[in-house]
């Protein structure tokens, strides 16, 4: 097995990555910007 990479999976890797951080990002602000509204309305 070679370990040397294509460019194409790397580039996939740091896509990956990227979009997991951003969909938890969002799924965080999310909840909190609920419990504030939450919050405020209670």
């Amino acid at each position: 097995m070679a370990t040397t990479e294509r460019p194409a999976t790397i580039w996939a890797r740091r896509i990956g990555w990227f979009v997991a951080i951003w969909v938890m990002s969002v799924v965080v602000i999310g909840a909190v910007a609920w419990l504030l509204r939450l919050a405020i309305k209670g």
